[in-house]
């Protein structure tokens, strides 16, 4: 039976809310094809593999090897490849995040087959059942439906947040099934040196449903106090432009676009944000994007919900105040 296979990511033994996502976008494929939905989970326990069932996956397959203890990339695109050997899946779904983005062109590679980097939809075609998949181009100003020759497996790598997860359900029926590629540790080519763990407080970005992002137009680091109060009275996050991070005035952890990070948050609020190409595609799945810039023609009003054309210092203090009643009441 053909089979969708996506591949899953753990935080320790609990999936990541990619992972339901992924799972969501198979089943919207099943949906048309009847395939199979399985997933893949590296050092995935029975648990994990129950959850991503009661997410819905048809199969959950626990992929077990001494090699992946540190989850190299090396050890992961190995693995990944026995496993889309012994499954032969139709589609393989890996989500952009920061290990996606390396395995899936490396996984493809591997596979001798094509790849759809960073898509925001993907679906079955009626007719033929081959994977359609929409992605941005041009830097975020225009949309690409792309398809692929009859190849399998037909690789796509999903943007976070481009789907909801589905409610989980308990009594779904599943299988797990345990995997061991018996790796060569020599398939790891590179050595794991040091992990930093950097402290964070509040909710990630890419989770947010709220975002509050400054631009250069701020005119320094010191403004992002106020962006942090809003964001916090809103339950939300802080991002910023390449151009407050490449000028130090943020980590690049904060930063959203082309080269930063994808938000598809409900509500985002930028302030002092030109709306240049490269930061719109990290952007443009916000459902609603409120400006606030004191130059008329920035680009960012093209796609803003709503715009206040003025000086975030005129605007912003009264706004904050705004928000802290409403919320207080």
């Amino acid at each position: 039976m053909a089979s969708v296979l996506v591949v899953g990511e753990l935080d320790g033994d609990v999936l990541q809310s990619i992972t339901g996502e992924l799972l969501a976008a198979a089943r919207g494929i099943n949906d048309v094809t009847g395939d199979e939905v399985g997933v893949a989970l590296l050092n995935g326990s029975e648990a994990a593999g129950q959850a991503a069932i009661a997410l819905g996956a048809d199969k959950a397959y626990l992929v077990q090897d001494d090699v992946l203890a540190d989850l190299q990339l090396d050890a992961q695109v190995a693995a990944l490849a026995h496993v889309c050997s012994e499954v032969a899946p139709s589609a393989v779904l890996i989500g952009r995040t920061l290990a996606g983005r390396d395995v899936g062109p490396r996984l493809a590679f591997r596979m001798g087959v094509g790849l759809a980097q960073d898509c925001l939809q993907v679906s079955a075609d009626a007719d033929s059942g081959r994977i359609v998949a929409i992605r941005p181009v041009y830097g975020g100003n225009a949309l690409a439906k792309v398809t692929f020759p009859d190849a399998n497996p037909q690789m796509v790598v999903l943007r976070g947040k481009a789907y909801e997860p589905l409610e989980a359900d308990g009594s779904r029926a599943g299988e797990t099934v345990v995997i061991n590629p018996s790796l060569d540790a020599s398939v790891v080519k590179a050595r794991l040196v040091e992990t930093v763990t950097q402290e964070s407080e509040g909710v990630r970005l890419e989770d947010a449903n709220v975002v509050v992002g400054g631009g250069r137009g701020l005119g320094g680091p010191e403004p992002f106090d106020q962006l942090e109060d809003l964001a916090k009275l809103l339950g939300g996050a802080v991002g910023a432009s390449r151009a407050v991070c490449d000028a130090g005035w943020l980590d690049h952890s904060y930063q959203v676009g082309l080269t930063g990070k994808t938000i598809t948050p409900d509500l985002y609020i930028t302030v002092g944000i030109s709306g240049a190409s490269q930061h719109m595609a990290g952007c443009s799945a916000s459902k609603s994007i409120v400006a606030i810039n004191r130059d008329a023609d920035a680009n960012i009003f093209k796609s803003a919900s709503y715009g206040v054309v003025g000086d975030w210092k005129n605007v912003l203090p009264s706004f904050i105040e705004t928000v802290r009643e409403l919320v207080d009441s």
